[in-house]
């Protein structure tokens, strides 16, 4: 006879994450809940509570992140699950908060079965993850993996001036920097997709592999400014219609590339953006991911070669590349456990890669990590139209357990 899995219990989830969405709600069922705003210290305490009613310790670094332990049989290295609890500006009720709530019903599941872990259990909320207060994005885990330091980090400023410590220090979360997460056995992220994959192709789960590579470059074309009336237009140097060539090329380059490759014009900048004045300067962005670092070489040189366009009206172009990171893979063996569980659970799921950046690409230098995405409804994410329902919710924490589990079972 098969053995009855152990599963969670789907309507406390629900009640949860509800619960959480009241703090920063806004009018039409979204939030806005910025890093350490009076909305995130709300939840924060939240947080903290719900996990020391369940006899969880809870320890505060001096970047604010957040560490429940419950205590395992063994005195070693944890299993951690987490993710963030800040959002964007009318942002949506799932993103970041449903990876830590995960790792919140996970140790509910196991303290109401009387279940003690071989290995502790740690549930991370990691500051600042949105960067839509403090730039940039990541930043506490960005510090704890060395992307960041924390001496530039601290100072940053929100657009009324205050520093991300002085927030840090108003919310009562300034902790010691002597609790920072420095080693666990494995790290897993539950995370909707914000993309619109999963629902397409009707799969509940995805295991995601790694982070997608990227670039960005900042293109600036100069021409010169004329009367939009008088001047002839074999005469003219106009840095928007030689713009407009340069993004044609570019999309018709970049497209034979590889299907997966994609790419983005997401500002531009026109001076002087004036309906009579022919425009003298333009500047915009391109950005491109994919997983294959030869792929995104061979970008760099489409993008490279824009310089040398010949329909240029007469403009100056130049190309500066202003950053890059390399793709991120994820432990193979978490990953295929994450798989195992999924299948024993008799879920639908594929393996896919995340376009979007999060708190497990810069773990995963220093703790063997992994992810999980549950569908995002029409791809939304970052907007108060974010939903994620909430079986698919259920199911990706179920697969956080019974991954845990097994990393239990094999220690």
């Amino acid at each position: 006879m098969k053995q009855q899995k152990l599963l969670i219990s789907s309507a406390r989830l629900k009640d949860t994450l509800e619960q959480f969405a009241q703090f920063g709600r806004t009018e039409n069922n979204g939030v806005t809940r910025l890093s350490l705003s009076e909305a995130d210290r709300l939840a924060r305490d939240f947080f903290r509570s719900s996990c020391e009613e369940l006899g969880m310790s809870v320890k505060v670094d001096d970047m604010g992140n957040m560490y429940a332990v419950l205590e395992g049989k063994e005195n070693k290295a944890p299993v951690v699950i987490g993710s963030h609890l800040d959002s964007v500006k009318k942002g949506g009720r799932f993103d970041g908060v449903l990876g830590v709530v995960a790792g919140l019903e996970v140790a509910r599941t196991l303290v109401e079965n009387r279940i003690t872990p071989t290995l502790p259990l740690m549930i991370v909320n990691f500051t600042n993850e949105e960067g839509a207060r403090f730039e940039p994005s990541m930043m506490a885990s960005g510090v704890l993996s060395g992307k960041f330091t924390k001496a530039a980090m601290v100072h940053k400023r929100d657009v009324d001036g205050i520093t991300f410590e002085q927030a840090l220090k108003s919310t009562g979360y300034a902790g010691k920097e002597e609790n920072r997460l420095t080693e666990a056995s494995a790290f897993l992220e539950l995370h909707i997709e914000q993309g619109p994959i999963l629902e397409q192709e009707v799969l509940s789960i995805g295991i995601v592999e790694c982070v997608l590579g990227m670039v960005c470059y900042e293109i600036e074309v100069t021409g010169e400014s004329d009367h939009a009336g008088t001047t002839p237009m074999e005469m003219r140097r106009d840095a928007l219609f030689a713009t407009n060539n340069i993004i044609a090329q570019a999309r018709e380059q970049l497209s034979t590339i590889d299907h997966e490759l994609v790419f983005t014009i997401g500002r531009m900048n026109v001076w002087p953006n004036i309906h009579t004045v022919i425009p003298n300067r333009v500047i915009f962005s391109l950005e491109a991911r994919h997983k294959d670092p030869v792929v995104m070489k061979k970008v760099e040189e489409i993008i490279q070669g824009l310089t040398a366009i010949s329909a240029n009206e007469g403009c100056i172009i130049t190309a500066k590349k202003m950053w890059d990171r390399s793709t991120v893979w994820f432990d193979q063996l978490l990953c295929d456990q994450l798989e195992g569980a999924s299948k024993s659970l008799g879920y639908r799921y594929k393996r896919m890669v995340s376009g979007a950046g999060h708190d497990a690409q810069f773990i995963a230098s220093f703790i063997p990590s992994a992810m999980v995405f549950v569908p995002s409804k029409k791809g939304k994410s970052h907007c108060e139209e974010e939903l994620t329902s909430w079986e698919d919710c259920t199911n990706g924490v179920n697969v956080l357990l019974e991954t845990v589990l097994s990393l239990q079972a094999n220690h």
